[in-house]
């Protein structure tokens, strides 16, 4: 092979070569550094630390002053939500499903002194609404434990407020598993206790959480005959921005609960940005392969007399192209491999300003960003090597 480059590389132009490393280098530094942003900066939009994930609206009646005086319930009729699911923006809807027994707990922690008692309610959506992530969300019939899951602003506001007015310790998540959790369940002339568990901290749905199977036993157990309305609906979207969910909650006097719709909305956004820097990425990446490629067909060309020789006296098509594949594998390697440590150094003049906004804030995970420099790099890498190869094999073969 190194007696072939000597004797090919005699039309080598180094200029045109230049042109297209730099912009390989750039087109890709834009992609990566694209993508690096979308990772870093996402889960402040969405309160999460998923890169892709399903966006969700939560959804109830307004509350009037006349409505109330007529004892409006204020609940979504069976019409009502097959109607809101058929609307193209609704991927899926969800029930909240409310408790309609009675419910007190206790909460009590040893060597703390701290033990409060309260009336409380429980709700309930389908499992595929619930996101938190663990083993221990389930309920089987004739269990006496429940596992609970509480809104995170609960424990900041214990924290922040309860606990530091009271000179009670703070609680962190890990530390609520020592926290005891009695439960009192209260209707159909029963009365039984069950002992709470509670196995994680929803962002999203702002509710005391059951499963949905214990919910539909006790709801049918301690008030058989009663159905639960429901008043609030979670609705999953694709689009948080889309103008015709505001449309139809404003014709329908829908309330969106918090600030989904806005944080949606964001996300959104900012996935559409991304998407335009990838886009203009991919687009100057395209255009130093075509580069590349041109400026490869043309050294062919030169030496064209030189292969056809080479070819009559024995050497492969492969022989011959393996090369000018070389060279272009190994500009692109050292450009991908530039592009990552320049992605990365581009993202440490944000750091500091997104540390010093959100305190809790790190860096994302740089798997995606990996992953796709690996994927472009080889995706290109042999779609350069299918057509020098056939520009070749041309050579020998012209028709």
């Amino acid at each position: 092979m190194n007696l072939l480059w000597k004797l090919l590389r005699q039309h080598v132009s180094v200029f045109q070569l230049t042109g297209f490393f730099l912009a390989n280098l750039v087109g890709m530094t834009i992609i990566l550094f694209g993508l690096q942003f979308y990772v870093d900066v996402a889960p402040l939009f969405r309160g999460g630390d998923t890169v892709f994930r399903k966006e969700y609206l939560i959804l109830s009646k307004s509350v009037s002053t006349l409505g109330s005086l007529f004892g409006s319930k204020g609940t979504f009729s069976e019409k009502e939500i097959r109607a809101l699911g058929q609307q193209g923006f609704a991927h899926g809807v969800g029930r909240f499903t409310s408790s309609l027994y009675e419910v007190s707990a206790t909460l009590g922690m040893e060597g703390t002194g701290l033990h409060v008692g309260t009336e409380m309610f429980f709700e309930s959506v389908p499992d595929a609404y619930v996101d938190v992530e663990t083993d221990r969300w389930a309920y089987k019939e004739g269990s006496r434990t429940i596992p609970i899951v509480l809104p995170r602003n609960y424990l900041n506001l214990y924290n922040f407020g309860f606990a530091q007015s009271r000179g009670l310790p703070r609680l962190s998540e890990g530390l609520l598993s020592l926290l005891h959790v009695g439960i009192r369940i209260s209707g159909n002339g029963l009365s039984d206790r069950y002992e709470g568990q509670i196995v994680g901290f929803s962002d999203r749905l702002n509710t005391i959480l059951v499963p949905e199977a214990f919910m539909t036993w006790a709801n049918g157990h301690y008030a058989p005959g009663r159905k639960a309305a429901p008043s609030r609906l979670i609705v999953e979207v694709a689009n948080p921005a889309d103008e015709d969910i505001v449309q139809y909650l404003q014709a329908h006097a829908y309330e969106v609960e918090g600030d989904n719709l806005d944080a949606g909305r964001a996300t959104w956004f900012l996935q559409i940005l991304t998407g335009i820097v990838l886009a203009i990425g991919i687009l100057i990446t395209l255009l130093s392969l075509y580069v590349l490629l041109l400026s490869i067909c043309l050294l062919l060309q030169k030496n064209m007399q030189k292969m056809q020789n080479l070819l009559l006296i024995g050497y492969s098509p492969f022989a011959l192209a393996l090369p000018y594949q070389a060279l272009a594998v190994g500009l692109h390697l050292l450009a991908t491999l530039l592009a990552l440590g320049l992605a990365r150094l581009l993202g440490s003049f944000y750091d500091g300003s997104l540390s010093a906004l959100f305190p809790a804030w790190e860096r994302g995970e740089g798997t995606l960003v990996w992953l796709a420099a690996g994927t472009l790099f080889v995706a290109v890498s042999a779609l350069n090597a299918v057509i020098i190869r056939r520009s070749v094999a041309r050579m020998w073969h012209p028709s």
